[in-house]
């Protein structure tokens, strides 16, 4: 077998998830491994620094016969994080389309190649001078890859940002970009939905309504497995990719990310005091819907992979139901 392990939360049919370790396509309970550790990953992952070394140690020693086939069990949601951060706006390729796709940042009356132009000075400035623009998911938009993504009826241009995810494992605060990759735990994969349609609030002057356009149920999918951070040297050496019913929307390495990963938890721990578990969405590439007017709907499959974690994220989307209801916007009748 290989060193290569992940951990994830795995369940029989509709039994109560479990905390297990997958390696080589085989799952064994973290009871059977470390009988006394926590009996879930969000408390794993809260007290990583007293486990990890011992979690190693017990998967190397594992007894051949603990191990399970992976395909006889259902990878849930590996844990929900008490904060989940998100990097808007920090691949190159990705907002460089988006300007020549949609104009948007005042440049609606140029031509592509002229908006191709500015966006490529805009990136350029931002890179040297700038800094990571990094909001705050709500709790309640957590979901698992084993759940079906629900496409609200009320919002139209429902887009895919397959991302990069990094799991916390030590309290963070006012750390240097020099240091910052010592404080992860781990990998994962996200996909963070998004609304285009209502990215920017009726008051543009106010800037994006992140509200309204990223935090349905479900709208960030994160898993199915979280790849411990030893076995990533360099987290801008990975490659994205993410597939919609079988054809490649998104292929690009993180090397391609304005800010790297050492440099959003460097900003994002000058202020705030990142805990052990928490989870910060790394910024989606290029190849999102916008480009392809192309959005999500009915029936549609994704399937996410990053090279060098552990697992596929596959998502099914279903369409919700209209409401029929006297509910504000029929929200307070929509079938869930």
């Amino acid at each position: 077998m290989t060193d290569l392990y992940a951990l994830g939360t795995f369940a029989e049919g509709s039994t109560i998830g479990w905390p297990g370790v997958i390696r080589d396509g085989k799952v064994i309970p973290l009871a059977t491994l470390l009988p006394e550790a926590p009996g879930d990953l969000g408390t794993l992952f809260l007290q990583w620094e007293q486990w990890a070394e011992r979690l190693d140690a017990a998967v190397l020693e594992a007894p051949v016969a603990g191990w399970r086939d992976e395909g006889g069990l259902t990878a849930r949601l590996p844990y929900k994080p008490e904060n989940l951060l998100g990097a808007g706006a920090n691949y190159r390729n990705h907002v460089i389309q988006l300007i020549v796709d949609t104009g948007t940042g005042g440049f609606k009356d140029l031509s592509p190649g002229e908006r191709r132009i500015q966006a490529e000075a805009v990136m350029d400035r931002r890179a040297a001078s700038g800094k990571p623009f990094i909001w705050i998911g709500m709790r309640s938009a957590i979901a698992g890859p084993d759940q079906p993504l629900v496409l609200p009826f009320d919002m139209v241009e429902r887009d895919w940002e397959l991302e990069l995810a990094v799991v916390i494992g030590r309290r963070a605060r006012r750390v240097r970009a020099a240091d910052a990759l010592d404080y992860i735990a781990g990998y994962t994969i996200a996909n963070d939905i998004t609304a285009r349609e209502l990215v920017w609030s009726d008051t543009r002057e106010l800037g994006m309504d992140l509200l309204a356009c990223k935090s349905a149920p479900g709208f960030h999918i994160i898993g199915p497995y979280i790849t411990p951070a030893r076995f990533i040297s360099d987290p801008q050496k990975l490659h994205i990719r993410l597939s919609l019913n079988g054809d490649v929307m998104q292929d690009e390495g993180t090397d391609d990310m304005i800010f790297n990963v050492a440099r959003m938890i460097e900003h994002a721990s000058m202020y705030a005091d990142l805990q052990p578990g928490d989870i910060i969405m790394t910024g989606s590439p290029a190849g999102n819907g916008t480009h392809y007017g192309r959005f999500l709907r009915d029936g549609d499959v994704m399937v996410g992979e990053i090279d060098g974690l552990l697992g596929r994220q596959t998502v099914r989307c279903v369409e919700e139901a209209a409401a029929t209801g006297n509910g504000a916007n029929g929200l307070g009748s929509a079938a869930h």
